[in-house]
């Protein structure tokens, strides 16, 4: 009995030590999957001038691939909560409208891949979708509740398939969050890049371009950094800007400093001095690797290059069907021409293969 009471102490001291331990910390609470149950109560097609409406721009939504938008409503208790849905031309497309419209007043949603949050508004890239999550006016919803919106439709994290057709990321060393840009068309790198030339990217030779803006010491320095096809059409792109824009000439506000490598092209926009832009060039580099790849198709339609493949299948069966056709014709003159040739020979004479011969005397 004295044992069992002396345990018994021995518990309850060993409780009250620990206790004030406990209280001492500051313990934070997040749930990997906010239960709130939202439900879909509508859903609205619009046109895509309609964007305006909930803050996007038509000719940059069209250059991305985007024809028309999906407008879908949420409930949570009395709390109504809009959704954008837009489906670009691919993957790369819908993240590249996820960069355009982020900005350094966001961060990244904890816990969720390619997204952005606002004060206003979220913004998510989930395959082909780049999609608007836009918080209720008025509304003292939580921050809990609204991440279960964003993973009731998105999920916590793309495909694999979706991250791997995506641009390799600029350098994190120095990037300012919120500030990267994916750019494909002359409309955005005109809003991006206001006071660089977009005509000499190319971008109707296949050119991409990322922009951001990074922290060298006490200023920023943006980067430009576009990718081509082919180190060729780099190398083409390269000589038309050093023309045209006196690449690494020390031309005080108004230099330019820039490096090639491969099908790369590096440009400090707004670097103070050749040797700061040299060091802040440096942190890029590039890795490349040659993958056997399909034939370019140039100019032709897609009903063109469908019928092309149907009309290569049917002349390769015709070559298939025509070779086994001539086997059996040349097996067939072959043993004819051996039987009257070579009449010794048991090639001439298929039917004695079907014969057992025991040779009894």
């Amino acid at each position: 009995m004295k044992r069992l009471v002396s345990a018994l102490a021995l518990s309850l001291l060993t409780l009250n030590a620990v206790r004030p331990l406990s209280c001492a910390q500051d313990v934070s609470v997040i749930p990997l999957v906010p239960a709130a149950n939202w439900r879909l109560i509508s859903t609205q097609g619009l046109g895509l001038d309609e964007i305006k409406s909930y803050g996007g721009d038509p000719a940059i939504e069209h250059e991305y691939g985007v024809n028309s938008l999906e407008v879908r409503t949420y409930q949570l208790d009395g709390t109504r909560a809009e959704v954008v849905l837009e489906s670009a031309a691919d993957v790369s497309a819908a993240y590249g409208l996820l960069t355009y419209y982020q900005n350094e007043s966001m961060h990244p949603e904890k816990g969720i891949q390619l997204a952005m949050t606002g004060p206003q508004v979220s913004l998510m890239a989930r395959g082909r979708s780049f999609i608007r999550f836009l918080r209720p006016k008025n509304s003292q919803i939580s921050e809990n509740d609204f991440r279960a919106l964003m993973i009731l439709v998105g999920g916590t994290r793309p495909t694999s398939d979706s991250l791997a057709n995506l641009p390799p990321a600029l350098s994190p060393s120095g990037l300012i969050p919120g500030s990267g840009k994916y750019i494909i068309g002359p409309e955005t790198a005109s809003r991006v890049l206001p006071n660089f030339p977009t005509d000499l990217i190319g971008f109707n030779q296949g050119a991409e371009v990322q922009v951001g803006e990074y922290l060298l010491g006490n200023s920023r320095s943006t980067m430009m950094e576009v990718s081509y096809p082919t180190p060729q059409i780099a190398r083409l792109r390269f000589q038309a800007m050093s023309d045209s824009l006196g690449l690494n000439q020390d031309r005080g506000a108004n230099s330019l400093y820039a490096r090639r490598e491969g099908s790369f092209i590096f440009l400090a926009l707004n670097a103070k001095n050749k040797p700061d832009a040299t060091r802040f060039l440096d942190q890029f580099n590039v890795n490349e690797q040659l993958s056997w790849d399909e034939r370019y198709p140039g100019d032709k339609t897609i009903g063109r290059q469908l019928f092309e493949l149907i009309m290569g299948n049917v002349f390769l069966t015709i070559v298939l069907a025509g070779a086994g056709v001539a086997g059996g014709v040349l097996i067939v003159l072959s043993r004819r021409v051996t039987a009257r040739f070579f009449p010794a020979w048991e090639w001439g004479h298929p039917e004695m293969d079907r014969l057992i011969r025991l040779n009894l005397q």
